[in-house]
């Protein structure tokens, strides 16, 4: 499989990806998170590697940090993680919900051009240290390989077009895909139709947390426009996740579906005293589904995704 990804210890090519996890939180780790959102407050380099270090343990070699700008990500400690671990790392950029922002008016405030040349500077320069959170901005060598926006209602408001806008456009600069966050898996066919719209192609589009909503019906439509479904909610509910999983497989859609742990919770952390821990779902996969489908669901899929369209 040709393309390359984009990880912050430098590019790879696809075809050395290995089982990918494309949906976690290694690093969240802001003041409002802190104070208001203490269950998700991740901010320590070396509980991560212990708990990626289960994770290649078991056979997992490539994570998505889908925590993108200004919401508590650190290029730096993902650099660290990574290179203590031997676990590639794809970082973000883009913008999380609104919940996660307080005194950065910029977020709020600027333009669908003004964010793509932030996100398009995470790229292509290096992420900011102080993850726009500083009085200045100094690029480390990390680079993001991914753009990530969200809603919080299936109905997408001004800022969301806005942020959905600054993404497409942060695609078509870059090359890198687009990871969307919708709110209890609810509004897909909505966000698809906005980054459709907008240009971007069905195949450089994921939508996070998809598998909270049990409806087969609505991951057909969606998996019918071309896009990616990102299940990762398969700790919390692994029944019901697998469950949908064979569904879909069943119904001819596994080429539409990546796999994460959405682990931005301490109480799913092994090494943090948590259950079942990060590395559960690719043991957990390995022994429900015969290792053709698993290589697609955890290498090909993902690779294709993440690969970059330049």
């Amino acid at each position: 499989m040709g393309g390359l990804i984009r990880t912050i210890g430098g590019d790879l090519p696809a075809d050395l990806i290995g089982p990918t996890y494309v949906h976690e939180h290694l690093i969240i780790d802001s003041p409002l998170v802190a104070e208001t959102m203490p269950h998700i407050h991740l901010p320590s380099a070396d509980e991560a590697v212990a708990e990626m270090s289960q994770c290649v343990a078991a056979g997992v070699r490539t994570v998505v940090d889908a925590m993108p700008a200004a919401a508590g990500r650190d290029p730096e400690r993902l650099v660290r993680i990574s290179v203590r671990t031997g676990m590639r790392v794809v970082a973000a950029t883009g913008l999380h919900t609104a919940k996660y922002y307080d005194a950065l008016p910029w977020t709020r405030a600027e333009s669908p051009e003004e964010l793509a040349r932030r996100f398009v500077a995470d790229v292509e320069e290096g992420i900011d240290r102080h993850d726009y959170r500083g009085e200045s901005i100094e690029r480390s060598e990390a680079r993001a390989g991914i753009v990530k926006v969200g809603a919080l209602t299936e109905t997408l408001t001004d800022r969301d077009r806005r942020l959905f806008e600054a993404a497409a456009m942060t695609h078509a600069q870059t090359g890198v895909p687009v990871l969307t966050h919708t709110e209890a898996g609810r509004g897909g066919m909505g966000q698809i139709e906005e980054l459709l719209g907008l240009g971007v192609p069905p195949e450089r589009i994921a939508l996070s947390h998809t598998d909270k909503v049990s409806d087969r019906g609505y991951h057909i439509a969606m998996a019918d426009t071309g896009v990616s479904l990102c299940y990762d909610q398969g700790l919390r509910w692994p029944g019901a996740t697998f469950g949908l999983l064979e569904e879909m497989i069943g119904a001819g859609h596994i080429e539409r579906l990546v796999l994460g742990t959405d682990g931005a919770r301490r109480s799913l952390w092994s090494t943090l005293g948590g259950t079942p821990g990060l590395a559960d779902l690719y043991r957990s996969a390995s022994s429900r589904f015969d290792p053709g489908d698993l290589r697609t669901l955890f290498v090909d899929n993902p690779a294709r995704y993440l690969s970059l369209d330049v």
